[in-house]
């Protein structure tokens, strides 16, 4: 059996004549095809250049997990697969949709016998080499067809991914994950902005940032990459303190308003990045730092 990976980056593997993931050959599509070859070349995957030809080197029932941007680049690509498919094909969005854009695309599929499993995916840059976490949604049947994938590309077979619920829970608790996530970075970034500005003290924050890395309360990965960011360069001096959202806690936010739920961190710390456009921060250069850190999103630097 073939799997399709739809604007794959390095998604990891078992290194073989052919990429092999949970005991499937990959077919792999990107929009540019020189990273399709590249990654052929690299890793071994069979090369396609259209959604067309992914489909056709697939055998019935396909499975096709479609890695692009939320909104319009994943519209565009489910709804091309809706018409290249058949009934009993599987079709994977591991992407950060918004859920209730998953719910409708699924009840789409649904009509032509098409099954949506959404996949909240997390681990960014570092996933190939850690496994990646992965909020599973769908039905029964159609996540038991992708758990050898799942379990593959996991830290582990048993650890870090799970059937969390129906189609588009997958895609709602990654938005809560991400929610979570804003607050978590919000608080580091304004307790190392408080110890930075304690100038008579003349803190050395990447020393305090390893200090806690061990045996501290508030220990976590997200720290360790704070330690990572700070040991490169301990004023940040060239990154602009100006943070992107993706979507995540907006809608985050949104639900804990749909649902009466009091959200204020989590509202802060999007807030938080608004003004980051606005205003230099320490603070905030720390937060883009830890994007690039964890993610590999981009940073705007400081012109010399």
């Amino acid at each position: 059996m073939k799997l399709a990976m739809v604007g794959l980056g390095k998604m990891g593997g078992n290194m073989a004549r052919r990429l092999i993931v949970g005991g499937h050959e990959v077919v792999g599509f990107n929009l540019h095809s020189d990273v399709t070859d590249q990654l052929a070349a690299e890793f071994g995957l069979i090369p396609a250049y259209s959604l067309a030809e992914v489909v056709e080197n697939l055998e019935a029932p396909r499975v096709v997990w479609v890695m692009v941007p939320a909104g319009k680049p994943t519209e565009s690509v489910i709804t091309e697969l809706s018409k290249l498919l058949s009934e009993g094909d599987l079709v994977v969005d591991g992407g950060n949709s918004n859920y209730k854009e998953t719910l409708r695309r699924g009840t789409m599929l649904a009509k032509k016998g098409i099954r949506l499993v959404d996949v909240g995916t997390s681990g960014g840059v570092w996933g190939l080499k850690e496994g990646y976490s992965m909020m599973v949604g769908g039905s029964e049947t159609a996540v038991a067809t992708l758990t050898p994938i799942l379990k593959t590309l996991a830290p582990s077979a048993d650890k870090g991914w799970g059937h969390v619920g129906p189609s588009g829970a997958g895609h709602f608790v990654k938005m809560v994950h991400n929610g979570i996530e804003y607050g978590l970075m919000q608080a580091y970034a304004e307790g190392f902005e408080i110890m930075k500005a304690k100038e008579d003290f003349g803190l050395d924050l990447h020393q305090i940032s390893e200090i806690w890395r061990s045996g501290s309360v508030v220990r976590s990965w997200l720290l360790d990459l704070t330690a990572n960011a700070l040991s490169e360069d301990a004023n940040l001096s060239n990154i602009e303190g100006y943070v992107p959202d993706s979507g995540e806690g907006r809608w985050t936010v949104q639900e804990a308003i749909d649902l009466d739920i009091p959200a204020p961190i989590i509202t802060h710390s999007l807030f938080a990045r608004f003004v980051s456009r606005q205003d230099e921060s320490f603070g905030a250069k720390l937060l883009a730092a830890m994007r690039n850190q964890f993610g590999g999103h981009a940073v705007v630097k400081v012109d010399n």
